[in-house]
């Protein structure tokens, strides 16, 4: 995954450019040139075998990748917009986590033989996230496999609520992109009936899709059981069946970056107890994902009991709901990348209709962030400390611009294979 600690670029106009690491840097960012991934943390840089190990907080610049599908879509830069003061303040926003069980399984990423990615036993409302990559010599598939976890259950019933992967691709952020968009698409309503000792995909499809050497897999489901199931997620070879091959499959072991494990609270949910008043409070803006204003969730790899972190809060959806002052205010919301190249999707719903829409992150074409220069340290300060700057150095992908008629509720989550952290931003609209 990719998560970078490179963040927006001319906050503060004084300050000349430079590098900074900030956080923890998204996994899979794939350098076309020297055909290298390359892995970030705050704690790690890592390459692929041929590429050398980096130290604990590394700066490290990589040239970003171009989306296969979109090489002859015009790179329009985001457009400026013109308001009376540039100058925003971060707003004070209150968290609280909910929902069910998060399985996350990314470690580990390079997988270079079959076997159990990742494994827990579950019940309830529960989202499970893969993203492993192919990297044996062999066609592989990736499978989520349900198993009746309660022996005086005759039956299990699973419903499968919304899910999406992409096909499996080396080009990594087209791969982030269309999961997301097809995740936070059409909702599912799946019925998966596991019978005592049997067991069952979470997904038929899963057994059709085959991962050629060097591809990426990116899956994100969420579904709700009556009973406890075990969920597995397995790597294992084309043309095996995949029910029987976990039965004698061992636990792969993490790789040094250990992005896996369950946690509680596969939601946040990020209001204020403040009323936003465009008119008196001007540009805002608030931190997604970056571990000081927005903390990575903590949890347990269940394959052995270590406590673990979730380095970018992978599948953890943001339930993201700003009060409004003022039934005439009219609100302009944009998502900015932060820390590099981004390509993700998310949706806004107004009052408590049940549709939402999808909104691409950008729009017409696969990615953005590319554009915007690491900032200095005295700007990520800043920041930090509730100040920034608004204008054309930005980066936007255009969320909308709504009236506060109804409230207005945006659904976020990290996309895979970007950047991290993000900023969503108001714009009082009249500006």
């Amino acid at each position: 995954m990719t998560l970078k600690g490179k963040i927006l670029a001319g906050f503060l106009a004084a300050v000349t450019v430079m590098s900074l690491p900030l956080g923890a840097e998204a996994r899979h960012h794939k350098s076309k040139q020297e055909a290298a991934t390359v892995v970030h943390t705050e704690r790690k840089v890592r390459q692929t075998e041929e590429a050398r190990m980096g130290n604990a907080g590394q700066k490290i610049n990589t040239e970003r990748p171009l989306a296969k599908a979109q090489r002859e879509a015009v790179h329009t830069e985001a457009r400026a917009v013109k308001v009376s003061s540039n100058t925003m303040h971060r707003w004070e926003v209150q968290t609280k986590d909910t929902g069910g069980t998060l399985l996350f399984s990314d470690s580990p990423e390079y997988v270079d033989r079959p076997g159990i990615l990742y494994q827990d036993i579950v019940n309830g409302n529960v989202r499970v996230l893969y993203y492993h990559l192919n990297n044996t010599q062999v066609p592989q598939k990736v499978a989520v496999v349900l198993e009746n976890a309660n022996p005086k259950a005759k039956a299990t019933m699973v419903r499968v609520t919304r899910g999406g992967t992409a096909w499996p691709s080396d080009d990594y952020l087209w791969v982030g992109k269309t999961t997301q968009n097809q995740y936070f698409g059409e909702k599912k309503n799946d019925l998966i009936l596991v019978m005592k000792d049997k067991k069952r995909l979470l997904q038929a499809s899963m057994d059709e899709i085959v991962l050629q050497p060097g591809q990426l897999v990116y899956g994100v489901y969420d579904f709700k059981t009556d009973n406890p199931v075990k969920a597995s997620v397995i790597m294992y070879p084309a043309g095996v069946n995949p029910l029987t091959f976990v039965d004698g499959a061992k636990v792969l072991p993490r790789d040094s970056v250990a992005l896996r494990g369950t946690f509680q609270g596969m939601d946040r949910e990020v209001t204020s107890a403040r009323e936003y008043d465009p008119a008196t409070d001007g540009i805002v803006y608030v931190m997604l994902a970056d571990d000081k204003l927005d903390k990575y969730k903590i949890g347990v790899d269940a394959t052995d009991g270590t406590t673990t972190v979730n380095y970018g809060n992978y599948g953890i959806n943001y339930k993201i709901a700003i009060p409004v002052k003022g039934e005439t205010s009219r609100v302009q919301y944009y998502l900015s990348p932060l820390g590099g190249t981004y390509a993700g999707a998310m949706t806004v719903r107004r009052d408590h209709s049940p549709y939402t829409k999808r909104i691409e992150t950008p729009a017409g074409r696969i990615y953005f962030g590319d554009q915007t220069a690491p900032e200095p340290e005295q700007v990520s300060q800043a920041r930090s400390e509730g100040i920034a700057l608004f204008g054309s150095h930005l980066e936007l992908a255009d969320l909308g611009s709504y009236d506060n008629s109804v409230p207005t509720y945006f659904e976020f989550s990290p996309p895979g294979a970007s950047n991290l952290p993000a900023c969503l931003i108001l714009v009082p609209a009249g500006e």
